[in-house]
């Protein structure tokens, strides 16, 4: 399965709100996902800092007020986005950030020296889980609630098998939903990020993670939650073959059940 997200590959129509918010500022598309969302980045400029902006299509997830939530609470205890500026209007929804140091582990920089983006994405998403409280935290994203949504939407259709990874293929919905009922005893319960694909971690000039962004599922869950698909993400940005050095540098071994049952449930979401 290839990530639908990524750097648009032309032009996109810039919405209202990001002309509102750069005003005469450069600023370029650097992410398109699956569901239509933008993010652009706006340069620096003379008494201006840097900002990334988050747009997404009226109706249309992501809920970008529940990521402004997350980025509020996580950064009193971990590098994320300070947030500046949070709205809508007619045409969507809109999230200002103040950018970090360091670029995506995606960037051309990284995809050249895989070792050293690896090792920054396994010791990152330690520290994340070390650093964040789960006894204080305010958000879930646990397998029973993951899975009781996914049952909403299969009893309404809302499931497309079409777009599953070819690891799951060969199973219909319900055998799907019937393989997701048996949840894995938790290993280890940690304030998850809730998407940690490679493109959702920094890296700074000397190869070390700077900070981690797009937390809007971020929530408590068993650690495994994160790391089945951390680590299968791997192979959609780098190829096959970077588990072991993902594993060295996060610190623990792999749990071949928990990363296919989280795997399988990341496949049919949310």
């Amino acid at each position: 399965m290839m990530p639908a997200a990524g750097p648009p590959h032309s032009d996109v129509p810039e919405p209202a709100a990001i002309a509102r918010v750069a005003g005469d500022r450069p600023r370029r598309c650097v992410w398109r996902n699956e569901l239509g969302g933008l993010t652009f980045d706006v340069a620096e400029t003379a008494g201006a800092e840097r900002l990334f902006v988050k747009w997404s299509p009226r109706d249309v997830a992501p809920d970008l007020a529940a990521e402004a939530d997350r980025l509020r609470w996580a950064i009193n205890y971990t590098p994320v986005p300070h947030v500046l500026d949070l709205g809508s209007d007619d045409e969507g929804s809109w999230l200002v950030t103040a950018a970090r140091p360091g670029v995506s582990a995606v960037d051309a920089r990284w995809l050249a020296d895989p070792e050293t983006a690896v090792r920054a994405l396994g010791s990152g998403l330690r520290e994340l889980h070390d650093a964040l409280p789960v006894r204080s935290c305010p958000f879930s994203w646990t397998a029973p609630e993951r899975l009781a949504e996914v049952r909403r939407r299969a009893a309404s259709g809302r499931i497309d098998p079409t777009t599953w990874s070819s690891d799951h293929q060969v199973l219909d919905v319900p055998a799907a939903v019937r393989l997701l009922s048996d949840i894995p005893a938790a290993d280890r319960e940690v304030v998850c990020h809730g998407d940690p694909c490679a493109p959702n971690t920094l890296i700074g000039e000397d190869g070390r993670w700077t900070a981690h962004v797009d937390l809007g599922t971020l929530g408590v869950a068993d650690r495994w939650a994160d790391l089945a698909v951390a680590t299968w993400s791997l192979n959609w940005n780098y190829g096959p073959g970077w588990e072991p050095a993902f594993f060295d540098a996060y610190g623990c071994d792999p749990d071949a059940t928990r990363m296919a049952y989280y795997r399988l449930l990341w496949d049919l979401g949310p």
